[in-house]
């Protein structure tokens, strides 16, 4: 049988074309696939070990910092079954208790009334303070475990542990009533250990009473009696900031520093700002030493004008102006705002700590510490150790290193014209007494709605050849730094060396 095909009715085989132009040459299309899918795959084991790194991290380097946090409210769930632990100070000095009545009802209790206020805070209508910082230990209980056992067989709560706080009492009470009824702040600290041993604020409160109280005390913005002024309050810092400007003098000028020469006669003017020492007194002809002593502000804003703005800047924030603080507690960040731009006013008002520069005490106490300690800054430290109701330690907190400032020729120069100040400048009601004084005093002049005064500061620490202490004190409205502060600082440098 012969078939016919109709050629009209077939169709030619459809070719299809693959452009090839696009593929690499000689690398088969699996093989891409799979290196694809490899480097999707490292990608994600990657991200999966950082993630499993940064949890790593929180867990073990940060769990201190975020159980000191404020924010969190995680701890406040045990207080069901815990009692709130004690505050003392670690010579036995209570400042912070539980009390229970016969129904089991909890009042804090803070047997000192005002006079650790803002250091060791309140615990009701929120908390701040050391109550804030340390909720989580003083609610948590390493009592023995039969103790704990028994105590939930009687339905009772277990007793937290024990925050044992660096202050000292007897300091305390010297730093409180010596500030009397200024506004103000003082804060002592240990140089070589950064441990703070007195933190006064005023004006204050009474914890036993701020719940009745609670109202006028946060709603009085004049007087702001809940702000820790210590580490809260900005001010700026007078001449106690020439501590900072002659350490950017020192490193601008390492080998003819000590050829400074000024002629003061009391005034000195730029452009239309005019800076004058206290009373236009004349210092006449002074070197660098002469002119820190007897805080020469016409000197230092000459220094000013000469200076690289970019130095001075750079040696306030080697202080930590501009820079969070090394502390857990709650501070406030000081302020340097002078740049390569700024005018010769500007120049000359940041030189003597006036200007846009702004400070806290605890910062003042950080610095003058660092300068004690040979140019080592120590992190503040406000806890020695937590420990059982029963006396066990849980756990120590040794004092930790946080960064060289300063290199030991420049402690020595700033401590030998800090010395100066106190032998024979503006604190010599420092000398004569039994111990020696490295020191600079301030008067900060304000301006605020209207109204103008002047703040008296503060700075130093004793022994000057082998430093016990360092304290800050500023006293609002005070005045001249030797006629209100020094004596306040005296005060509790005496109690210090002669209890």
């Amino acid at each position: 049988m012969r078939i016919r095909r109709d050629k009209e009715n077939i169709s030619e085989p459809e070719i299809r074309r693959v452009d090839l132009s696009d593929r690499p040459q000689g690398v088969p299309s699996g093989r891409r696939q799979n290196t694809e899918l490899s480097i999707v795959t490292w990608i994600f084991v990657l991200l999966f070990m950082l993630l499993i790194g940064r949890v790593a991290w929180i867990l073990f380097m940060e769990s201190d910092s975020l159980k000191s946090n404020i924010n969190n409210t995680k701890a406040d769930t045990n207080s069901e079954n815990i009692i709130r632990g004690d505050i003392l100070t670690s010579d036995g000095t209570l400042l912070a208790t539980t009390l229970l009545d016969e129904y089991g009802n909890q009042t804090r209790s803070y047997p000192y009334d005002n006079l650790f206020a803002h250091v060791v805070g309140y615990a009701s209508n929120g908390k701040s303070g050391l109550e804030a910082e340390e909720n989580y230990e003083l609610l948590t209980s390493h009592s023995s475990l039969l103790k704990q056992i028994r105590a939930g067989e009687k339905g009772e709560k277990v007793q937290g542990d024990r925050v044992v706080v660096t202050l000292n009492a007897k300091l305390q009470q010297a730093a409180y009533y010596a500030l009397g009824s200024y506004r103000g702040a003082v804060v002592v600290m240990e140089p070589d250990s950064g441990r703070i041993l007195a933190m006064v604020s005023k004006p204050d409160f009474n914890p036993n009473t701020i719940g009745s109280e609670w109202e006028s005390l946060s709603a009085n913005n004049t007087s702001s009696p809940l702000l820790n002024r210590a580490t809260q309050g900005l001010y700026p810092p007078g001449s106690t900031f020439k501590m900072v400007t002659t350490l950017a003098y020192l490193r601008e000028h390492p080998a003819d520093y000590s050829q400074f020469s000024w002629n003061c006669q009391g005034v000195l003017s730029r452009d239309d700002v005019t800076i004058t020492c206290y009373s236009n007194e004349m210092h006449g002809q002074e070197d660098l030493a002469a002119a820190f002593a007897h805080s020469c502000n016409t000197a230092f804003a000459q220094i000013g004008l000469d200076m690289d703005n970019r130095d001075l800047r750079s040696a306030a924030e080697d202080f930590l102006f501009n820079r969070s603080l090394p502390t857990s507690m709650q501070s406030s960040q000081s302020v340097f705002k002078l740049t390569k731009e700024s005018s010769s006013g500007e120049q000359m008002t940041t030189a003597i700590g006036q200007g846009d520069t702004l400070t806290t005490p605890l910062h003042m106490a950080l610095i003058t510490s660092t300068i004690a300690n040979g140019g080592v800054m120590m992190k503040p430290l406000l806890v020695d150790r937590i420990e059982t109701s029963e006396g066990t330690v849980v756990k120590e907190y040794d004092p930790e290193i946080y960064r060289k400032i300063l290199t030991p020729d420049e402690s020595a120069i700033l401590t030998q014209y800090m010395t100066g100040t106190v032998t024979g400048g503006t604190a010599t009601a420092l000398s004569g007494n039994g111990y020696t004084v490295a020191g600079k005093t301030g008067s900060a002049e304000y301006e605020t709605g209207g109204t103008t005064g002047t703040h008296s500061w503060f700075c130093g620490f004793a022994e000057t050849g082998d430093p016990h202490i360092a304290i800050a004190v500023i006293a609002e409205d005070g005045g001249t730094g030797s006629s209100t502060a020094v004596p306040i600082a005296k005060q509790v440098l005496d109690t210090f060396f002669y209890g």
